[in-house]
């Protein structure tokens, strides 16, 4: 039997509690999941903080999130301790002198840890909009792993907020299942964009050269994705199926050049498992057809990407080496972010019809005296998507295709799309290597 507008309203009013109420359902030796990105519900993390000195021993999970992370602190060492499964600044400092842990997993895959058991959640903090007449909240600016968190969860404790926007698609989540209401309204947590640089232009117009009309696209944040967008303006019905969205997409949108009319799924829709971004981004997702939100099981799944034809996938890197082994989550043995959803999409664009899976980055850090394009790989660093995976690498220098080649080919590949000042050194340790052949020396 359908439940009656008055039932679930009762239902809703008995949940409402106070932030500091609610978050006594956290037990010592927990594991407590929070809403990440956009959506942190920074009241009830405040809120449980607060208790650290009555609990023992709480695992906190998430992914990247916006706040102040106070878990993480020293002295709530013994109380709490993090485990990250893709790392925001907040939390660096406290994996680097190992109060908290960090777990490298393929996005797609986080979700079946909680369903399995393999990772049971006891609790799970959410930040929701006010339900609809049928008692349905939705999870608006962040579906991502949360929605999967918050239907396996022992305890559902949900910040209600006035401002949260309502997005469509696999959004939403009956007030039945929540445990807890607190009751709010204040700004949601903004991601800011900043300027891109020259030097992302000019890597981003290579990128662009790569887009052809009708593409369905993968992108991150950032100034070489920001820039990948300005420089579409001239494409016709480009699609988007991401794990994120941003506010670069909207003059985009507006202008009618994504349009996804082209897309072989979900056509006409623009498809994410979360938004990263400001204001202007929330309100323009509220309740717009256009978007169409899934848990991040389904958006990162390489089987579903696989599926978009022309599907381009732009991912970004820390470091390669000239095998085309990709870094993208540590700087040496150090943990900085994670895999989040680059090997997901670098292997459903791979197996795209007409699919095309880029790697983008400058090709120097440190002011330009450090080569990202490495003779090998730092001690220690983390290989994110493998060489066999990689087909295209994108530096200001130019294009390389490493797909089917040999280590020759890739060498001389990526030594062409290197900063000309390092290009001697990476040739003379290739010839070490045997990978190719030395330069005959020069005659007096």
């Amino acid at each position: 039997m359908a439940r009656t507008v008055t039932s679930w309203l009762f239902e809703y009013q008995k949940k409402v509690t106070t932030a500091e109420r609610a978050v006594e359902a956290v037990r010592s030796g927990d594991r407590v999941w929070i809403h990440e990105g956009c959506a942190t519900p920074e009241l009830l993390v405040q809120a449980l903080v607060k208790r650290a000195r009555e609990l023992r021993n709480v695992e906190i999970n998430h992914m990247l999130t916006l706040g102040t992370a106070d878990y993480t602190r020293e002295e709530y060492e013994g109380h709490f301790r993090h485990n990250g499964l893709f790392l925001g600044g907040n939390v660096r400092t406290a994996i680097a002198e190992g109060r908290a842990d960090y777990t490298p997993i393929f996005l797609h895959e986080i979700e079946e840890l909680f369903s399995s058991g393999a990772m049971p959640l006891d609790v799970a903090f959410i930040q929701v909009s006010p339900p609809d007449e049928h008692g349905y909240v939705s999870l608006g600016v962040g579906i991502d792993c949360t929605l999967t968190a918050a239907r396996c969860a022992r305890f559902v404790i949900a910040e209600v907020n006035q401002e949260m926007p309502r997005t469509l698609g696999d959004t939403f989540l009956h007030i039945s299942k929540i445990s807890a209401i607190v009751e709010t309204s204040h700004p949601l947590s903004e991601l800011q964009s900043h300027p891109f640089s020259p030097l992302h232009r000019r890597i981003a117009e290579n990128v662009a050269s790569l887009v052809p009309n009708g593409a369905t696209l993968q992108i991150g944040i950032g100034g070489i994705p920001d820039a990948v967008l300005s420089c579409l303006r001239d494409r016709k019905d480009l699609g988007i199926h991401s794990e994120m969205c941003t506010d670069g997409m909207i003059p985009l949108i507006e202008a009618g050049v994504i349009t996804g009319e082209r897309k072989t799924i979900h056509r006409g829709k623009v498809v994410a498992g979360f938004v990263l971004g400001t204001k202007k981004l929330f309100q323009f997702v509220h309740e717009n057809p256009i978007f169409e939100f899934h848990p991040t099981s389904y958006t990162n799944d390489p089987f579903v990407i696989a599926q978009n034809e022309k599907m381009v996938a732009i991912n970004s890197a820390i470091q390669i080496d000239l095998t085309g082994q990709v870094c993208a989550d540590s700087i040496g043995t150090q943990p900085y972010s994670g895999f989040g959803g680059q090997t997901d999409f670098v292997r459903g664009a791979a197996r795209s019809k007409g699919g095309k899976p880029i790697i983008a980055l400058p090709s120097t850090c440190k002011d330009g005296k450090i080569s990202r394009i490495a003779p090998v790989l730092d001690p220690g660093a983390g290989v994110v998507t493998s060489r066999a995976d990689v087909h295209y690498v994108v530096t200001e220098h130019g294009i390389a295709y490493l797909h089917g080649k040999t280590l020759r080919q890739r060498a001389e590949a990526l030594i062409a799309i290197a900063d000309p000042k390092f290009r001697d050194g990476l040739y003379e340790f290739a010839a070490r290597a045997r990978y190719l052949e030395a330069r005959p020396a020069l005659v007096a």
